[in-house]
């Protein structure tokens, strides 16, 4: 259809060669069935890596990827222990991840499966990513499992898979939108730029591997595979072969990890020809800048369009380049990075400004009410400084990670795990009638987004390198994994971060060992200080990673003492909505007030911080066991202005006296935590009194 306006996916939905280098991976071969509609027939499998096994391959598999420093541990190896987030990953295992599958049956979304092998009489329900939603769920199920079994959940993902399959056509075709009438737009230009078929099938893929990796089940992973071997590669890509655009990207982070499974080097190049774009697809540029896809992604110079998309398709150029080593992605995405960072990125690490489009803002375009905030596109933001993590080993994208998982990833979730944010504001007013959160949307890629997120947390906690290993994430929690020299090492975090900043770790190798401890330092902390068996360490900096070499013994300890003075922020001055404000941040956590939480039933927008030359003597911390499932609560001694008969006008003239205010008790709690009590009004950033 022809596009007059900028849309943004929810105003979309309504309207509607041989296997190369696989001897170079140690790779077993094994018999496995094709299951799909109309085959009934078996063949050889594609051949896996066997090094590592399916089991300890990390949340990426970089064990062979060139260009990447650090290599990702498996998630079975972390055990995070009680305290912040296994709270948070229990509730998601009980509550969320079930009544998810729930919901997806009742909105229809496995009756789309069934309906095509006569299992069901019901018509197509949902949007055309609807199969995207199942597979993100298969995911994060996945994720869960192989962090040790869940029968339950398990036999739901079996069950579910085999539906899937069910219905794979012989070509190795599988989607539920594009059946009966709609057959003839399968993979047209058009269709590819909005129809979302290759961004279900990168998700499918995603699911799979994840999902294999828990069990060693490769039914759903087998179906992906033929999907790519048996119907994308031979039909798609550079000419003669028929065209093919990334309508949103996603498909080129599970074409490469694939690639990093079996070897075969044609999907990585399939990847890689996606990224550059098909100039024989010609598409008006407000439709490539949405899509952030379509023209070669080295080219682009800022972040623009769709929020997710411009998130996914930076980390399937991430990945291109730890294979490739293609300078010009590298030097592309350090732009990219540089111009969010400095420009684009909220205080809670959410991304994307704009509600039309779902999209990244101009420079400094920041609003708070307005804010889209896409709980997706936080998740976008924290996989992606991962990737740029494992080239570098620079702690300034760990920061990025943090901060968006423990704010604007975190709030997307409620404290029960059954209530969702699609979008992430940094103020709000219940009297628009708008409900925060819900527990279903029928655009519903947040929820299982967050829900694989939680589940693959573990494998965020540690990576290896090849002279030592580093921490990124801090919690109670056991490593049980080893070093790449074969040297078997446990790692046991003691903490009561993120309410506490001292972390006890001891560090137990096998046998005594001579290698590089990388301990990050945050870079929110203060005067941060290291010691080893007791021993100070100099050169802790914050926001890099403490390099501690030393011949390590069973026994040795390292002790971390983080500062968690709360600490007042102000904005870039050409953040507009901003101005003559601040916001509150303790730790990693950012700060927000909630109206129920102050005295006197005061306005928000009457409200104002009073600080000084020295901030952060002004803020008072309490844990409240009995708030919020437990958090630390910030006290201020704030002002509230009192509101002349001038005021109730919408313009009167300045005349230079200042506005009467009074001594008022300021409450702040965690922004994550927004939300979970009632409708009430919220807001990040404060006025500063005399502002």
């Amino acid at each position: 259809m022809a596009e007059t306006k900028k849309i943004s996916r929810r105003q979309f939905v309504t309207s509607a060669a041989a296997v190369a280098a696989v001897s170079s991976l140690g790779t077993k071969r094994v018999l496995a069935g094709t299951a799909g509609a109309g085959s009934g027939r078996f063949q050889a499998a594609t051949p896996l890596t066997d090094s590592p096994t399916w089991k300890d391959q990390g949340v990426e598999n970089l064990a062979k990827s060139p260009h990447a420093k650090l290599r990702d541990i498996p998630v079975h190896a972390v055990t995070i222990q009680s305290g912040f987030w296994a709270r948070r990953r229990e509730i998601n295992v009980t509550k969320s991840i079930p009544t998810m599958h729930d919901l997806l049956e009742a909105n229809g979304r496995m009756n789309n499966f069934r309906r095509l092998v006569g299992k069901s009489n019901a018509a197509q329900i949902g949007p055309v990513f609807s199969d995207s939603d199942v597979y993100k769920w298969t995911e994060a199920v996945g994720f869960v499992l192989q962090s040790g079994d869940r029968p339950e959940l398990r036999a739901m993902a079996e069950k579910l898979i085999d539906e899937v399959v069910a219905v794979q056509e012989p070509s190795g075709y599988l989607n539920t939108y594009y059946q009966e009438d709609r057959k003839s737009l399968r993979m047209l230009p058009q269709t590819q730029t909005t129809g979302h078929e290759l961004y279900n099938i990168g998700h499918m893929l995603q699911g799979a591997i994840a999902y294999y990796r828990a069990t060693g089940d490769r039914k759903l992973l087998d179906a992906g595979i033929r999907f790519v071997n048996d119907f994308l590669l031979p039909n798609y890509g550079p000419a003669p072969k028929k065209p093919i655009v990334s309508g949103h990207p996603e498909i080129e982070m599970g074409l490469i990890e694939l690639y990093r499974i079996t070897g075969d080097k044609r999907q990585l190049d399939l990847a890689g020809y996606i990224l550059q774009g098909d100039k024989r697809i010609e598409l008006p540029e407000r439709r490539t800048i949405y899509m952030f896809s379509g023209t070669p992604l080295a080219m682009r110079t800022k972040l623009e369009g769709h929020a997710v998309r411009a998130m996914y398709a930076c980390c399937g150029a991430t990945d291109y380049y730890m294979e490739t080593g293609d300078d010009s992605y590298w030097k592309t995405l350090n732009t990219l990075w540089n111009d969010m960072t400095s420009t684009k990125m909220y205080v809670t690490g959410g991304v994307g400004s704009r509600s039309d489009g779902e999209a990244f803002g101009d420079a400094y375009e920041l609003p708070n009410f307005r804010a889209y905030g896409e709980s997706c596109a936080a998740i976008g933001n924290m996989i992606r400084n991962w990737r740029m993590l494992a080239v570098t080993g620079d702690a300034k994208f760990t920061d990025v990670i943090e901060r968006a998982l423990y704010n604007g990833i975190n709030s997307g979730m409620s404290l029960d795990g059954t209530m969702y944010c699609y979008r992430n504001p940094l103020a709000f007013d219940p009297s628009t009638g708008d409900k925060i959160r819900n527990p279903w949307y029928d655009v519903t890629c947040c929820p299982p987004n967050l829900e694989r997120t939680f589940g693959s947390l573990p494998g965020y906690f540690y990576s290896t390198s090849n002279d030592g290993i580093y921490v990124h994430l801090y919690d109670n929690s056991q490593l049980d994994w080893r070093l790449e020299d074969g040297t078997g090492l446990k790692v046991t975090q003691k903490t009561n971060y993120p309410w506490d900043g001292g972390v006890e770790i001891a560090v137990t190798p096998t046998q005594a060992s001579e290698f590089t401890f990388y301990l990050r330092i945050p870079g929110w902390s203060d005067g941060a200080q290291v010691t080893v068996n007791g021993k100070s360490l100099a050169g802790a900096k914050a926001g890099v990673y403490l390099p501690i070499r030393r011949r390590w013994s069973p026994g040795d300890v390292i002790h971390l003492q983080a500062g968690m003075t709360p600490q007042v922020l102000e904005a870039n001055p050409r953040v507009a909505d901003d101005t003559g404000r601040a916001a509150v941040q303790r730790g990693p956590l950012v700060y927000c007030l909630e109206g129920l939480d102050q005295s006197g039933g005061v306005s928000l927008s009457d409200v104002a911080l009073s600080v000084g030359k020295r901030p952060e003597t002004e803020f008072q911390s309490e844990f409240r066991s009995d708030l919020l499932d437990g958090v630390v609560v910030l006290h201020h001694a704030g002002v509230a202005y009192e509101n002349g008969a001038a005021r109730n006008v919408l313009y009167s003239r300045y005349n230079g006296e200042s506005r009467k205010t009074r001594r008022i008790p300021l409450t702040f709690v965690p922004y994550y935590a927004w939300s979970n009590r009632m409708a009430t009004a919220m807001q990040v950033w404060t006025p500063l009194l005399g502002s």
